[in-house]
């Protein structure tokens, strides 16, 4: 009964974590559609992929169509069906569950993800090809994937978050900002930025935390659940973290609340094409809505790491991600598992998160390949230093712990949180995440 019940609320979650993805087409209006490769090929293995991202498509595409050059005595037909992110991810729980229905290999988004792990896993281990990389990959990303001692999705990027600077603001302050190491420096930035241009430092979302109060939680080594699943949203790091969003709009004045509530909005995109603010923190996958909706920033945008909290304290975090699995409802178990790890752990499918899709590879040691410095609209509008501010920052990333109760935390924030102490002003930040994870604990 308890199963049941908490299959009938996820049909019922929204997509909080949508934009938490990372990719471009993430939002949950994707269209279904199937396309099908290798339907030409006599005797081939048909495997099943799910996705609610249309754009992945391009990557298993690309994929199969490869396999199938180099592996003529076992060619595949993969049949890729897109569906909208809540049906998706919901008939996926429901097939496996069940036990009939489930896909060959399916994508699921990270806040939905924990709900994949409860009890004994349907999904099958891929440490045979995980653990001969881990070594030359970013592993904290892997290990959201994993329990209880396997992995069972493949990242799709990094998600390394960055700070995005706009140079000609910057510039016309006189701040360099190879000279900004930590976030005190930021702010001494930032007040040259509010005395000497029209323009503000940065801007506090109160719609989207992916955006700066998560990552800026998680580069202090903190987060919202411990390793075993208890809520520590409302511990004193986390409360000194939103403390600081405050201070950086009411007290120090280089901050303002972003326009449209959330940087990822059209309200934000005409803002900063306009030189509203000389910042923005957000990951590496957010160069993709740079390109798409602020063209009139081309050159003038270098991406840098972010600031530390303290001298050699992390500067970066890993934000958003969708793992790809393998079911066990597989009736080609182990041909499914050799693609997958084929399309997205093998060198060449590393190298085709980026020139593909626009991430950044799980797998480090690829970012200094020719390959993947090869110029392309990233660099042209980026300049060519993104993959040296990665290398930079590669060994800063934190785990994450996320739970089933992830989704509830976003809510929180996102409603009430930052409402009640960035806009309104009505609560402190220790009130406000005190009432939250309250809130939280109720529902475990």
């Amino acid at each position: 009964m308890k199963k049941f019940l908490l299959l009938l609320v996820l049909m019922f979650i929204p997509a909080i974590l949508a934009a938490c993805g990372g990719d471009s087409d993430e939002a949950s209006g994707e269209a279904e559609e199937t396309e099908i490769i290798g339907e030409d090929i006599e005797g081939a293995t048909e495997l099943t992929y799910w996705t609610f991202v249309g754009q992945h498509v391009d990557l298993f595409r690309d994929s199969a169509e490869r396999w199938n050059e180099e592996n003529p005595d076992r060619p595949i037909k993969l049949v890729a069906e897109t569906y909208p992110y809540d049906q998706m991810h919901n008939n996926l729980l429901l097939a496996l569950q069940s036990g009939k229905g489930a896909p060959d290999i399916s994508d699921i988004e990270l806040g939905r993800y924990a709900n994949y792990l409860q009890g004994e896993p349907q999904l099958e281990p891929m440490n045979e090809y995980v653990e001969p990389v881990l070594d030359e990959s970013v592993s904290s990303r892997f290990e959201l994937y994993a329990k209880d001692g396997n992995y069972y999705g493949i990242p799709t990027h990094v998600g390394a978050t960055v700070m995005y600077y706009n140079t000609e603001i910057m510039d016309q302050a006189g701040v360099d900002i190879d000279a900004i190491k930590t976030w005190d420096d930021y702010v001494e930035a930032g007040k040259q930025v509010v005395e000497n241009t029209d323009s503000v430092m940065w801007n506090v979302g109160t719609t989207d935390f992916l955006m700066d109060f998560w990552p800026m939680v998680s580069q202090r080594k903190s987060d919202f659940f411990d390793g075993n699943g208890d809520v520590t949203l409302d511990n004193e790091t986390n409360v000194e973290t939103l403390q600081f969003l405050h201070d950086v709009i009411y007290e120090e004045e280089i901050a303002e609340l972003t326009p449209g509530a959330m940087n990822q909005s059209e309200e934000f995109y005409g803002y900063m094409n306009d030189g509203g603010a000389g910042s923005i923190l957000a990951p590496i996958w957010y160069m993709g809505r740079f390109i798409d909706s602020m063209p009139d920033l081309e050159g003038k945008i270098a991406i840098r790491p972010m600031p530390a909290w303290e001298e050699g304290g992390n500067r970066s975090a890993g934000m958003g991600g969708t793992g790809t699995v393998v079911t066990n409802q597989s009736e080609a178990t182990d041909l499914a598992k050799e693609f997958l790890a084929y399309t997205k752990l093998s060198e060449e499918g590393n190298i085709n998160l980026w020139t593909v899709l626009g991430f950044d590879p799980p797998r480090w040691e690829v970012w200094e390949s020719e390959a993947v410095r090869e110029d392309n609209k990233y660099y042209q509008y980026f300049g060519e230093g993104i993959f040296d501010t990665l290398l930079d920052v590669k060994d800063e990333i934190h785990e994450l712990n996320i739970t089933e109760n992830t989704p509830d935390v976003a809510t929180e924030y996102n409603t009430n949180v930052a409402e009640n102490v960035l806009r309104q002003q009505a609560q402190s930040p220790e009130e406000a995440l005190k009432e939250a994870a309250d809130k939280i604990r109720d529902m475990q």
